[in-house]
């Protein structure tokens, strides 16, 4: 069923938008004449991948949504399923329930094609931004076993560990950031502002100036005279450097620089495999085959180094190697994961072994933040304190030096 974006009037006379879905935009305008709108203007929206020959007229929406919001989104809609309520009706439920228009849209384009005949997995493939291919196959895969209640209550479950796991390393990236550009705020301010009008008094009169002091004037008057040229430097850098990563080999060369970064990259480095052993746990246990599993969190870890060594992986599976070899001879995967994982492949418990070891990375994830933010801390303070501790001694030498005279 058409969805239509809609002008109208109220008894009041006040301007009304919103959405309604009809078949036609005839029936469109008789279900808002019902509500006692008229309406101005009325047309139809066009979602999700179409033809070649409708391109022009595709209604994107390039805004991913929150994953707070589609795990929300998502253990409501499995609430409703194992409440005996039918798909398309649950849908119609969760339109209501959502406050953000373009998601609104979405899920109501989403049960306009699971009420023509398709199934939930295909229905939500085609707004990629919003379902990425690991939500779509794990709902797939409940489809197939008929256990797609549980299935989104385990994908809720993971999309709210996911959204935890990254709030933590934001937190812990955050006050560090904060501080840097507070320090970075304050020496502008001294540089731009105070130092010049003290050095000029300096100046006038035309007594020798100790080391620093000459060393201040002339950062100084660099900054004052080359601050356009170092801003657009900046600009520059920044988007040479996404371009850079827009490149397959520009991504797998920064993601594996940035693991090797002390401290910070071997928490993102237990980040990124924390992500994978809880994203291939829940594929499994949803009743993925192992090899597609693996294909799958591959291209959801977020890391290229990371999914060159999976892709590896599944290519010595098809050979006919188990997972745990291959992962033991690759360098990002510390031994005691590859053990583990044999261990889960020869006791058939391999799901339960991998949330066992992602559970222990999450406390590993934990305590690397709090070591991580306990060194970070002092470190910003002391180079800050040196900073403006220079520009103070710089300042002050010549007049002590004046004083004595």
């Amino acid at each position: 069923m058409p969805i239509y974006q809609y002008q109208a009037l109220d008894l009041k006379g006040r301007n009304k938008k919103g959405t309604v879905d009809a078949d036609t935009p005839r029936d469109a305008r008789e279900k808002l004449r019902r509500q006692e709108l008229r309406v101005t203007a009325i047309d139809q929206i066009v979602t999700g991948k179409k033809k070649k020959e409708r391109k022009q007229s595709e209604f994107k929406l390039v805004r991913k949504v929150k994953l707070s919001e589609l795990a929300t989104f998502t253990r409501q809609l499995s609430t409703l399923l194992q409440s005996g309520v039918h798909l398309s009706e649950s849908l119609t439920v969760l339109v209501d329930q959502v406050e953000d228009r373009r998601t609104e849209l979405i899920i109501r384009d989403v049960r306009e094609k699971v009420v023509s005949g398709a199934g939930l997995a295909e229905a939500l493939s085609f707004h990629p931004t919003h379902f990425s291919d690991l939500y779509v196959n794990m709902v797939r895969a409940g489809e197939a076993s008929g256990n797609l209640d549980e299935v989104l209550l385990r994908l809720a479950e993971f999309l709210q560990q996911q959204n935890k796991l990254k709030g933590k390393v934001v937190t812990a990236l955050t006050y560090p950031a904060i501080m840097v550009l507070v320090g970075v705020a304050v020496v502008i301010f001294l540089m731009s502002y105070v130092v010049p009008k003290i050095t000029e008094i300096l100046l006038e009169r035309e007594q020798e100036l100790p080391m620093p002091t000459e060393v201040l004037i002339a950062v100084s008057a660099f900054l004052k005279s080359y601050w356009v040229l170092m801003l657009l430097a900046g600009l520059g850098v920044m988007i040479a450097t996404r371009m850079f990563y827009a490149t397959e080999r520009g991504r797998l060369t920064i993601d594996t620089w940035i693991l090797r970064i002390p401290v910070v990259g071997t928490l993102f480095k237990k980040q990124a495999i924390s992500r994978f052993e809880i994203t291939f746990s829940t594929l499994l246990r949803s009743g993925l085959p192992a090899l597609e599993a693996l294909n799958i969190v591959s291209r959801v870890v977020n890391n290229a180094l990371l999914t060159l060594t999976l892709e590896q992986v599944a290519e010595r599976i098809i050979e006919g190697a188990d997972i745990a070899t291959p992962l033991r001879r690759s360098k990002i995967f510390p031994p005691m994961v590859a053990y583990m994982v044999a261990v889960g492949e020869q006791s058939g418990e391999l799901e339960e072994i991998l949330e066992r070891i992602a559970i222990a990375y999450e406390e590993e994830i934990d305590t690397s933040i709090q070591r991580m933010t306990a060194m970070f801390e002092p470190m910003v303070i002391i180079f800050l304190a040196i900073i403006v501790g220079f520009i103070i001694m710089a300042v002050l030498l010549p007049l002590l030096q004046f004083d004595n005279l």
